[in-house]
């Protein structure tokens, strides 16, 4: 049985991990929401390279992984390079805007892009928006949604104050006729309803948890995986996390350990 380490800062990657368990059989998950250090989407990169190396060396020390997913766009962002370089021997996938499948989708070619504010800055994402932006004629609205993380971790997800940012971030998106958004960090999918509400016309939202986990699935096969059996999953956090919102997510009251990392 292949052991998985899966991360983010919080709640968000719970929405890669239950893509994950329908997709792949007979693994273990590890999963680790860093609150201690929530959100990501505000600190700086260094300091989110050195988290994420710190818990990968916590998975591989405490664990034994032979896989790190960085179910975190912030993170993917930020440490990818530098987590791949150091750990050459690892499988490590990340979590990128489905940026490209957006622009197929879209009827108007008009895309709105919700992020963080350290996705939007980040080099690799720039480096895509140029390349698809050369490659198709596209209009792209981006949109960095702060606060949007904190208030989905609180289990706010539809509440009026949460209404309200959306309405303000997404009041352009509307007048353009933006027709498809990408939800560019693992939380978005969890306020996926209010966002639909807010627009208040058909909107296809694009995320990658899917696309995340058949990507693993490929790689592991590589290796000699074979999809069948029972999965395990084992979720720890680094400081208080919302119960209530695990269970929304996977659908199932699941213990969640404190850790140090």
């Amino acid at each position: 049985m292949f052991n998985i380490g899966v991360f983010d800062s919080g709640l968000g990657g719970l929405t890669v991990v239950n893509a994950m368990l329908k997709h792949l059989k007979g693994i273990q998950i590890y999963y680790i929401a860093d609150t201690l250090n929530a959100p990501y989407g505000e600190k700086t990169k260094e300091q989110i390279t050195d988290f994420s190396i710190a818990i990968t060396e916590y998975f591989i020390k405490n664990h034994n992984i032979d896989a790190l997913v960085v179910a975190c766009n912030t993170a993917t962002s930020a440490a990818i390079t530098e987590l791949r370089e150091k750990y050459p021997n690892l499988i490590i996938v990340g979590t990128e805007p489905g940026l490209k499948p957006a622009i197929s989708h879209s009827k108007t070619k008009k895309v709105g892009i919700l992020a963080t504010p350290a996705t939007l800055n980040g080099e690799k994402y720039k480096d895509l928006v140029d390349k698809l932006s050369d490659q198709y004629s596209v209009e792209v609205f981006e949109q960095a949604c702060d606060g949007l993380v904190q208030q989905i971790e609180k289990g706010e997800t539809d509440t009026p104050k949460t209404i309200s940012m959306l309405d303000h971030w997404l009041a352009p998106m509307r007048e353009a006729n933006v027709d498809t958004i990408v939800l560019g960090c693992t939380h978005y999918p969890l306020v996926s309803k209010a966002i639909k509400q807010v627009m208040g016309y058909p909107v296809e939202l694009v995320q990658t948890a899917d696309a995340i986990s058949k990507r693993l699935l490929s790689l592991l096969q590589e290796i000699g995986h074979v999809n069948s059996g029972e999965n395990h999953l084992h979720i720890a956090s680094t400081a208080d996390i919302n119960p209530s919102m695990v269970e929304h997510i996977l659908g199932d009251n699941i213990g969640i350990d404190k850790i140090t990392i």
